[in-house]
């Protein structure tokens, strides 16, 4: 159960106005659902932008119609961008699955579709070479020095980096929760990180805020950082996931 809320459904705009047994009335069904309001804020805001397309173009079809053909046909024509392709795919097949718990339908219709294949080296790792131009060019008590001594140094996803805050210091260590995974880590501060969280002073909620003092989304995030990192002269391409340099002391 997500904090905050109460037991009874949410009534989605519209709901009242949409067919039983149509492609609407199974996405309202579905954004009502448990298994849609527990998934990560991340998650549930992809599904719905992709679920709030499928209603606007399908909504009145039947639900039930709904065949393995149709949907191959609608995977393919994002064949372009593969990713999106996937998710669109797996968005479709968390409705069906909730459909048929519903009552709505009987089978799953995506049962059988393979996911597009992403051709993709891989993200590279950074090299000492990478940190020392990132340092350089961006001092310490910057936003940037901070964003990546927290990425540095708590190895979390960027999910989990820009919700971190003081309030999530205890004990000289940083207790998260992951957002993707939902677990709880205590995560020791490396003193080289404590010297910059020092540096830098905020009144804010989390470390990481946009200029406009807002947290980050993740994705705002990547396009700051990216931005940042052209700053430092570091190449062009997928952002690096892992350092070279190890935390040492942690």
């Amino acid at each position: 159960m997500l904090s905050g809320m109460d037991d009874s459904p949410r009534v989605e705009i519209g709901a009242s106005r949409t067919k039983p047994g149509s492609v609407a009335a199974a996405v309202v069904s579905y954004f009502n659902s448990w298994a849609f309001r527990n998934l990560a804020d991340e998650t549930r805001r992809t599904r719905k932008n992709i679920l709030e397309r499928f209603r606007e173009q399908h909504g009145d079809k039947r639900i039930a119609l709904l065949q393995a053909d149709h949907i191959k046909v609608m995977v393919a024509a994002k064949a372009g961008t593969p990713q999106a392709a996937n998710n669109f795919l797996k968005t479709v097949r968390a409705l069906m699955q909730h459909c048929i718990v519903a009552g709505m339908r009987i089978d799953d219709p995506t049962h059988g579709i393979r996911g597009a294949k992403i051709k993709t080296d891989g993200y590279r790792t950074w090299t000492e070479a990478d940190i020392e131009a990132f340092e350089a060019r961006h001092a310490v008590s910057s936003r940037a020095r901070l964003a990546l001594a927290l990425l540095l140094y708590t190895a979390q996803r960027r999910s989990d980096v820009v919700r971190m805050g003081r309030q999530h210091m205890r004990n000289g260590a940083l207790s998260v929760r992951q957002q993707k995974t939902g677990r709880c880590l205590e995560i020791p501060i490396h003193p080289a990180l404590q010297a910059i969280l020092d540096a830098t002073p905020s009144d804010h909620l989390t470390f990481l805020t946009t200029q406009a003092g807002k947290p980050f989304s993740p994705a705002g995030f990547t396009n700051w950082f990216r931005d940042r990192c052209n700053e430092a002269g570091l190449p062009l391409g997928p952002q690096p996931t892992g350092f070279a340099r190890p935390p040492a002391g942690v």
